[in-house]
């Protein structure tokens, strides 16, 4: 690789860890509180209620199934009301927000039901109210499948980050585009495949571990 590119890899690889992070961050925030607003509403559960969990159901499936780079496209109208533009690593970093709380969402809901119903009906025979119920005994029960959901959420972000400079936002996808398939540099895209599999490993390896010490607690 030139010694011109260095620079350039280390500008679009700054670009990606701030877009996955930020991204990351809200994601799993809003995916979390979504995925609890879809248990706990889901009838014969602790808050049922059809009426809410009707919309959230909805909206889940309706956004996850759709290919990341045509909800760019579809989202346009409301990433320039919220970012005031349509292009640039701000807009590109909104879509991923939403895209991932509506993927982490049902991560979340997926995990939480597995939880035995019968440690709920413990607690809730006890008198413990709702939020006390997934506060002490959902979470803590549901805790080493999340932090693998959480994980599997930032190799699906990491993905989408790869398409950053449809948008002109950059990122190591972007440069590979640029500087390695466009020049025929198979070195260059070679190299940035490389740093994307390190990443993903040693993300995973953290994420598994992580989950392994919330199992033994």
């Amino acid at each position: 690789m030139s010694p011109d590119l260095v620079p350039l890899l280390g500008q679009a690889l700054g670009e990606t860890v701030f877009m996955v992070l930020i991204t990351l961050a809200v994601g799993g925030v809003c995916g979390l509180a979504l995925g609890l607003g879809l248990y706990l509403t889901r009838p014969g559960n602790l808050l049922e209620h059809r009426g809410l969990f009707a919309v959230l159901n909805v909206a889940v499936n309706v956004v996850r199934p759709i290919p990341f780079i045509i909800f760019l496209v579809a989202l346009g109208p409301v990433t320039r009301a919220v970012v005031g533009t349509t292009i640039g690593t701000g807009a590109f970093t909104f879509a991923m927000c939403v895209m991932a709380s509506f993927v982490f969402a049902r991560l979340v809901e997926q995990n939480l039901v597995s939880i035995d119903p019968g440690v709920i009906e413990a607690a809730r025979a006890m008198g413990a109210s709702p939020l006390r119920i997934v506060r002490t005994v959902v979470v803590p029960e549901a805790l080493s499948p999340l932090i693998l959901g959480y994980t599997f959420l930032f190799v699906g972000v990491l993905d989408m980050s790869a398409i950053a400079g449809y948008l002109g936002a950059g990122g190591l996808g972007d440069f590979a585009i640029v500087y390695g398939y466009r020049q025929y540099d198979w070195a260059l895209t070679a190299l940035v495949v490389v740093i994307i599999i390190a990443v993903v490993q040693l993300v995973q390896w953290l994420g598994n571990s992580l989950a392994r010490r919330a199992l033994r607690r």
